[in-house]
């Protein structure tokens, strides 16, 4: 019988989010929540490296490699957060 090798045990409870990690850029990797015990899933990728000084958010990760797809996207942003063109991300797995 083969015995799975377990990366993480998701009967574990997982700990509030801490605010070591700091906004030095883009590529930011961040969580957002509501307010304490509200723990989620709204994962983004920051591409304003001006963040530092407003966002609240968990920083947990900076992107490593090229961020040319996230720069190539950013063409098509809006103030209103919506994108002027359909974006489609494919073949990335």
């Amino acid at each position: 019988m083969v015995k799975p090798t377990m990366f993480y045990d998701i009967t574990e409870k997982i700990g509030d989010e801490n605010f070591i990690l700091k906004y030095t850029g883009s590529g930011i990797w961040s969580m957002a929540n509501v307010g304490p015990d509200t723990n989620g899933s709204q994962l983004f990728l920051s591409a304003l490296p001006g963040l530092s000084g407003w966002m609240a958010n968990v920083v947990f990760g900076k992107a490593k490699g090229d961020m040319n797809i996230l720069e190539a996207m950013q063409c098509f942003g809006s103030r209103n957060g919506k994108t002027t063109k359909k974006i489609t991300i494919s073949d990335c797995g």
